[in-house]
């Protein structure tokens, strides 16, 4: 098992301050209890010792994206106002944050494969950030490529400004070899340009005259103004190699893959543990996982438990979640019953 203590460090999770905490490390039964450093604050789970509140669970949101056989119906004819509830809900419930992926156009022979719809990321997020308080918005992810990184700073620093500071950027090198060419951009360098882009952005996040010079990209005396509300502003590295684990450990803040199993994750996190990059980190990595397949709090909790127990003693420190639904109501009804989960995990033991 990943011994997410050792490496990563322990850290508090609370609704409240916002703040995570995490000992993956005790091999334990579940067992309903508070953050033991906010004993006024929400339940929260035990998962193999580590205590785990809403704040450890974000949304692939539905309806934003729909991949090939993984949507329901409803979400075919569902828009802004549906999405709406679902960031509403999960505001109140203290969930972490939902996400929103980035593609520009699809091409048309490989649509079967990658779905058409794609919402925005920018215009979508600043809509709910206006009917939201505390709900962070990701974006999972943001191919880094198709952008100056001077371009993201500014406007996804704007999105930071008028949410209060609840942007997360999800970003990865991306794969699409038509959209690449459709936006000129350099397919064949894309992992190099991508580690530079990240270097910049860094330079450039919360800063009024960035400066910076590196291998792809470089600028001085250039004003962006509004900046982004933190020079710390969370950078995620999305993906499925060794690469993108390792990009992110020596440049990001957390790792978000997807399409690998626990088991591959397990390994992979304990060799980079072990690397140079991850014990030189000043600061913990989080591991956002998901599921290989929907969660069923209502339907299915013992399976739900179980999944979730699963990803978290693999090294996740959050869990990005899918449900299994078949209306909106069915979908705000899982997430609550998410939120009630405490109870039934006790009963697991």
């Amino acid at each position: 098992m990943y011994n997410a203590g050792a490496s990563f460090g322990k850290y508090c999770i609370c609704s409240i301050d916002l703040i995570r905490y995490a000992c993956i490390n005790v091999l334990a039964g579940p067992r309903p209890r508070r953050c033991p450093h906010h004993p006024r604050g929400p339940p929260a789970f035990l998962f193999y010792g580590a205590f785990v509140a809403m704040q450890n669970f974000g949304l692939i949101t539905p309806v934003l994206t729909m991949l090939p056989r993984s949507h329901a119906q409803w979400e075919r004819t569902a828009g802004i106002e549906e999405v709406r509830q679902i960031a509403a809900l999960a505001d109140s419930l203290g969930v972490h944050h939902i996400t929103c992926s980035e593609h520009v156009a699809i091409p048309d022979h490989i649509a079967a494969i990658r779905g058409t719809r794609y919402w925005d990321p920018l215009a979508t997020f600043g809509y709910l950030a206006a009917h939201t308080t505390t709900l962070q918005f990701a974006t999972h992810v943001l191919v880094l490529g198709y952008h100056h990184p001077l371009e993201i700073a500014k406007r996804y620093g704007t999105l930071d400004q008028v949410s209060g500071g609840r942007v997360i950027l999800g970003v990865g090198v991306g794969s699409l070899r038509e959209e690449f060419q459709l936006l000129n951009a350099n397919f064949t360098d894309r992992g190099a340009l991508a580690d530079d882009a990240l270097k910049a952005l860094r330079a450039a996040l919360g800063v009024a005259v960035p400066q910076y010079k590196g291998s792809h990209y470089a600028f001085n005396d250039m004003v962006i103004d509004p900046v982004a509300a933190r020079r710390d502003l969370p950078i995620w590295i999305g993906g499925r190699t060794a690469r993108s684990l390792r990009r992110a450990s020596e440049l990001g803040d957390g790792w978000a893959p997807f399409g690998l199993t626990t088991e591959a994750v397990a390994a992979m996190l304990t060799r980079t543990q072990h690397s140079d990059t991850g014990q030189q980190r000043s600061a913990p990595l989080e591991v956002w996982l998901q599921p290989e397949v929907p969660v069923d709090p209502l339907g299915a909790p013992e399976a739900c438990a179980t999944t979730l127990r699963q990803l978290f003693s693999a090294g996740a420190t959050g869990v990005n979640l899918r449900f299994v639904h078949h209306s909106l109501a069915h979908y705000l009804e899982q997430l609550e019953a998410l939120a009630q989960f405490s109870p039934q995990l006790a009963s697991l033991d």
